[in-house]
């Protein structure tokens, strides 16, 4: 149990790195203005047209860096800061988010593979922290319940990597369409390029340390079978 506590401390650390200098790039690419003077909202809407999607709807949502793309009801969801926003941050953000409906208009296999691992994970972890809980209590006395647990964990560490290619891609067909439609100039282009950077290492993080944390757990389970 310490060693996962141990692990579990050096990544939060990482991951309050990560997501501290992400937070920072985000607050000063907000405050320089796009050159094209367009809104997130508008950025959006234009990266769909060009790639041939008008199915899909641009939507405000409360929350800071909150966007997200909903695969089942066709969806960009932007908040307000990044929807009203005609900024840097704001164009890099929107486009990231598009990325993903042109990678579901184009069937973009990890992306189909992430969506149908959606309702396997959400049930995995309403349950998951019991599991493990119950399972290391009663480790002695019932150890299939541990592992059990480590293969729910595993779904969501799975989970977790299968996002790496979908978040990387989307921001790819954002900065290469930022770049080819000229709504980016070639500085604020790098400027992006440098958000959506950030952006895509936490995923990163979170996918490690999903993995040593699950393999943290196998140790455990293996050191009480060699016991028995």
């Amino acid at each position: 149990m310490s060693s996962i506590f141990l692990v579990s401390i050096l990544f939060l650390g990482i991951s309050f790195l990560v997501s501290s200098t992400l937070k920072s790039k985000f607050s000063r690419y907000a405050q320089i203005p796009l050159s094209r003077g367009l809104s997130g909202k508008e950025v959006a809407e234009k990266m769909l047209r060009d790639n041939g999607i008008y199915d899909v709807k641009v939507t405000s949502v409360n929350g800071f860096l909150s966007d997200h793309y909903n695969p089942f009801n066709k969806t960009v969801n932007l908040s307000p800061d990044v929807y009203n926003g005609r900024s840097i941050a704001s164009a890099a953000v929107a486009a990231h988010e598009c990325g993903h409906a042109v990678q579901h208009a184009t069937s973009y296999q990890w992306l189909m593979l992430r969506s149908r691992l959606v309702p396997f994970v959400q049930f995995s972890s309403n349950i998951l922290q019991w599991v493990l809980l119950a399972g290391i209590i009663l480790i002695n006395v019932f150890p299939m319940l541990l592992l059990a647990g480590i293969v729910l964990f595993a779904l969501t560490t799975i989970f977790a990597f299968v996002t790496l290619p979908v978040e990387f891609d989307a921001s790819r067909r954002a900065l290469v369409w930022l770049n080819n439609s000229q709504v980016a100039l070639p500085q604020e282009h790098e400027k992006a390029k440098d958000a959506l950077h950030w952006a895509a290492l936490t995923y990163v993080v979170a996918a490690l340390a999903s993995l040593a944390t699950l393999l943290q757990y196998i140790f455990i389970y293996s050191n009480s079978r060699n016991r028995q």
